[in-house]
């Protein structure tokens, strides 16, 4: 499928049944659409902690459930499933082990399974947002084609030349110490294949812009972090009607695979509190409505609830004169709640591949609109990384 086509397809359905994906349970306690599907609503409270579990962890599996209730939704499934990109084959022999100092075992995979995907590059390369310059130097080694890898930290651009040099790369590698959000070094595009793994928010689109101002002559981009942006709302790069909100783009990045067990139970923790104390916070002070959370310092969470609820009322200059029944009672209603917001934001999780492959798809047509060539297909398995869409595209 063209990526005109999916995007429009896309962009249809996300239109449809934005009153679905655009709520959010954290501040809506009820959703207007439970109204509207209150047999959906009944199944998803009714629904036991093993399947909360495996319904906001399998998203093929999320659509399938909503689209019972939805039946339009059933075409979802198959406008997120992209082609992996199976390797090329033309690599042959280890890589030296001396290239992965540094890189921690889940990163040096991601590098790996990127630069299996891209294959030989099509002209010098531009690391674009470049650390330091990890990516760069495995390419540097793989082809023997010269490499400038740009990056705004001089620490790391230190740092990667120091391993440049350790490796014998430094003589086809060199680094950019520059803003890759500056305009002037858009001009490091020019005769490059532009490359980025994981490049966040404003520094994808901008690299995408740029190089079409540029007439790069190839790009390969991993985006990240959509809502990293300073434009608010995200309008279509290649037209279309829908715009996004910074926490709609943020939907988009909310599946992780790698958090451990204790993390897992330390978020969901987190959850309750800040919902017990919206609770507490609405009864001291009489509040309505919902106002933005702040954020919480980490240490907060390690005590009990009664000290989470005082730092959090010394923090909003609220007189709070803690009862330990009363403070109990509250944090039994935050797990409540919690598990009551758990169920309810499944359908909007549902949603959360198609904003991201609708993004990806927004870029890729402006890239067919300004003479590209263009793929977009997954690089690596999700469990490596949920971020595993590539997006390839080559001047005609």
């Amino acid at each position: 499928m063209k990526p005109l086509e999916r995007k429009t397809r896309l962009e249809a359905l996300l239109l449809g049944f934005q009153d679905i994906w655009r709520p959010q349970p954290f501040k809506i306690e009820t959703p207007e659409w439970c109204t509207d599907y209150p047999a959906l609503t009944a199944e998803l409270l009714a629904l036991d902690d093993l399947n909360v579990e495996r319904l906001s962890t399998d998203n093929p599996a999320s659509i399938g459930f909503l689209a019972g209730h939805m039946p339009e939704l059933a075409e979802l499934a198959g406008l997120i499933d992209l082609p992996f990109l199976d390797p090329d084959g033309s690599r042959t022999g280890k890589e030296d082990d001396r290239l992965f100092t540094d890189i921690p075992g889940r990163k040096q995979a991601q590098i790996l399974a990127y630069a299996d995907a891209i294959g030989e590059p099509a002209a010098p390369v531009l690391e674009w947002c470049a650390g330091k310059g990890h990516l760069g130097r495995l390419l540097a080694h793989r082809w023997q084609r010269p490499v400038a890898s740009l990056e705004i930290d001089a620490t790391l651009c230190a740092a990667g030349e120091h391993l440049a040099r350790r490796t014998k790369a430094d003589a086809i590698q060199h680094f950019i110490h520059a803003d890759a959000l500056e305009h002037q070094s858009a001009r490091h595009l020019t005769g490059r294949h532009a490359i980025a793994l994981h490049a966040c928010g404003d520094l994808h689109t901008r690299l995408v812009t740029e190089a079409v101002a540029r007439n790069s002559p190839a790009l390969d981009l991993v985006p990240c972090c959509y809502y990293r942006t300073v434009a608010e709302p995200y309008v279509p790069m290649s037209g279309g009607q829908l715009t996004l909100s910074r926490d709609d783009l943020h939907l988009a990045v909310t599946e992780t695979v790698t958090a451990s067990p204790r993390l897992q139970r330390r978020s969901r923790q987190a959850l309750a509190w800040k919902l017990a104390w919206l609770e507490l916070r609405r009864q001291l002070i009489g509040e309505d409505g919902y106002r933005s959370f702040p954020s919480v310092q980490e240490t907060w969470l390690r005590g009990d609830f009664s000290a989470f609820a005082v730092r959090m009322a010394e923090r909003a200059a609220i007189d709070l004169r803690p009862d330990h029944d009363d403070l109990t009672r509250f944090e039994a209603l935050g797990h409540a709640r919690a598990a009551r917001m758990l169920r309810l934001q499944l359908p909007r999780l549902a949603f959360r591949r198609a904003l991201e492959v609708w993004l990806v798809m927004d870029m890729a047509v402006y890239l067919e609109q300004n003479g590209y060539r263009v793929e977009v297909t997954t690089f690596c398995p999700r469990d490596l990384t949920p971020r595993n869409l590539l997006l390839s595209a080559r001047r005609m």
